[in-house]
Parts: structure tokens; sequence; C-alpha cells
């Protein structure tokens, strides 16, 4: 990779389990940082979530790839005694232990920042240092509960989690940009000082609720979930076709509506009706005008109202499965490396011109062990 363009020289002390810190270390191993990964002796407890991918875990196969791994004992004093000295050549020390577990280890962080001024300390919990949860222990779904996230996802009286751990993912994006920006305001101090973030979990996800927490504030709404209708646009949601298949569309504005009414729905005189002349009255009269939608596309088959769709330039998704998304002719991969060969995964969000493609290794439980017990032994 070139140094350039990304972390290489930069190391990393992760002191996490899960999945919000390591999505945050795994992004920075990707750019080139060291990462070194501490685990309990019998591993990150993510390691055993399942054993889909060559009899390893897919939460922890999506995670770690790129680091190295060392099992560490932290109320024994040698092991106490490495990670100590670990911190003192770190650029990075994320965590993710409960409050009270940090409080046990007795790793004061704002100690470590003082022996290591240029040390960046992230701490990534369930409610955020200061209140009344503070101590709590949390996990993702019960984080989509607290949150009000399952209040706005499902359908009716039927709530459900969001179908991926969005809480565990948000904290480590947030995680991710802050140790970024951290890194960009320590390079740029004469004087290479550190800091220290806070992250939580429910402050990532309340964070994305502020369009229905909005509504409610000052619109005097009380957002509900919708399933697969949109709940402040209309029409923009699933209709389903003569053979049953689903078909999501968007209309954002009025032209799109006229367009919609003419090219799609091939009435005309939809797009006059006082009902349905903006937005807001589409949405006010959302259930006759699903009804309009829903009794036009049940004669037609998929084919043909995706072909009017695009026609017309309404953007419009098909309602795969992941074996659909597997095969979707816009989907992108990268390799990863395991004890039991390469596996492939679904791609990252962004690509770079002129990037370097690495094939990085998932470490095994403690597989660089002895090389750091060495290094940072004495």
């Amino acid at each position: 990779m070139n140094e350039e363009t990304n972390l290489k020289g930069i190391t990393v002390v992760a002191l996490e389990q899960a999945v919000a810190a390591p999505y945050a270390s795994g992004r920075l191993a990707e750019e080139g940082a060291r990462v070194i990964k501490i685990e309990r002796p019998e591993g990150d407890f993510a390691r055993h979530y399942d054993k889909a991918v060559k009899n390893q875990s897919a939460y922890f196969v999506w995670l770690n790839a790129g680091k190295e791994s060392i099992s560490l004992n932290l109320k024994t004093s040698e092991d106490r005694q490495i990670i100590e000295r670990m911190l003192k050549k770190a650029d990075v020390f994320i965590q993710n232990l409960s409050p009270k577990a940090l409080d046990r280890l007795n790793l004061d962080l704002e100690g470590q920042r003082k022996s290591n001024p240029g040390l960046i300390t992230c701490s990534i919990n369930g409610y955020g240092s200061e209140g009344l949860y503070k101590d709590k222990k949390a996990y993702d779904l019960l984080v989509q509960a607290e949150s009000g996230l399952c209040s706005v996802t499902g359908i009716g009286e039927q709530l459900t989690r969001v179908g991926v751990s969005v809480s565990d993912i948000a904290a480590g994006m947030n995680a991710y940009q802050e140790i970024l920006l951290a890194l960009f305001r320590r390079e740029r101090d004469p004087q290479k000082k550190g800091s220290g973030i806070n992250v939580s979990l429910f402050h990532s996800t309340t964070d994305w609720m502020n369009v229905p927490y909005l509504q409610y504030k000052y619109g005097n709404e009380s957002p509900v979930n919708q399933g697969l209708s949109h709940p402040t646009i209309a029409p923009y949601g699933a209709y389903k076709c003569k053979n049953g298949q689903d078909i999501l569309f968007s209309i954002q504005n009025d032209r799109e509506w006229r367009n919609f009414c003419e090219a799609v729905m091939e009435k005309p005189s939809l797009k006059t009706r006082k009902e349905f002349s903006n937005n807001t009255e589409r949405v006010r009269n959302r259930k006759e005008l699903d009804r309009i939608i829903s009794d036009a596309f049940f004669l037609c088959d998929p084919e043909t109202i995706i072909s009017r769709l695009d026609s017309a330039g309404i953007a419009f998704g098909r309602l795969n499965d992941v074996s659909e998304l597997d095969q979707h002719p816009q989907i992108r991969f990268r390799n990863i490396a395991t004890s039991q060969g390469k596996i492939t995964m679904l791609g990252r969000g962004a690509t770079k011109e002129n990037y370097p493609k690495e094939h990085l290794k998932i470490p095994e439980i403690n597989e660089h062990g002895k090389r750091l017990r060495d290094e940072f032994g004495q």
C-alpha cells in the first residue's frame, strides 16, 4: 500500500469483542494500520456466534480481517504489564468493555494518555459515560428497542428489529470517523497530543432517529411503522404485480408524479385529482392512492411495470432476498483469507482509485501471541 494514502505506521490496540469496536478497528486495519486485537483466553465471544464460514463465525470474519491476535488475562500482573507497554507505543486504543469491567481492571484511560501524550483513546459502550444508564450492559437489539427504532420498524402492532445490527454498526462508524478526525488533528498539532473519545450505541442510534423525533416534537405527529411504505412520502413503497412479485418505487416530486400517472399508470386524469395534487395530500389520502395503484399493478406482469417505470425515469427496486443479492448485477465483492482458505464477502460502500487490493487474513485465537509477548514482554 502507498504510505501517503493509508494508515501505515499507525498502531492500534483493540481490547474488543462483539461488533461495534471490531467494526471500527477493522476499518483501520483495512486502511493499513497495525491492529493488535486483545482477546480473552477463550477468544472474542463473536467467534462463537455461528460456524457458517468455513467453521468460523460470519460476524467474526466480517469484522476482523488484517488484525493480529493475542490472548491476555488482564487480571494477572504479567499480562497487565504487556498491555501497559503496548499502550505506551500505541497511537490508538479502542475498548468496548462495560464501564464496570473497565473499572475492575483499573485501566485509567486518562492516565494512559498522560503516560503517552499522543495516545487517542476511544471507548464504546451502551449508553455513554454519564447519566443513570451509564453502567448498564447493552446489546444491539436492546438498544434498537430502547432508542425507539423498533417503534418505527415493522407493520402496525407487529414491531421488529432492523434485520442487521444497526446500533452496533452506527457506533462503529462513529468511532471510526472520530478516530480518523483525532488522528488528523494530532497530525496538525505540533505537540502531537492525543484525545479521548466516547461513543455509545444508544446515542449513535438516536441520532438516526432525528426525523421521526422532529416530526413528533415540532410537527405534532406520532410516527408509526409503515412496513414497506415510506412514512412521509407517497407513493413510495411496495406494490404487488400479476405474479405476486413486489415492485418498489418512489415518487420524490410533483414532476415525477405527473410522469407516473401518464406513463406508468396510463391514467392522465389521476394527476389532476385534488386529493393527490401534492405529497402532503397524497400522504393524507394514502389508503385510497394505494388501492388505485395496487389494482393497476396487479393487472400487469413485473416486466411491464419495470419497463414503464424505467422509461418514465421513476426510481424503482425489486424486493430481493440474500440469494438474489448474491447474483445481483451491481454487487461488488472483496476477498478475505482464512485458515481454511479464501472466502468472498460483500464489498465496502466506497471505492478508491489506484488503491491496491490485498487479501487480509482472519486471525486465529492468539495466533500472534508469542511474537507479541516477545515484542512487548520486557
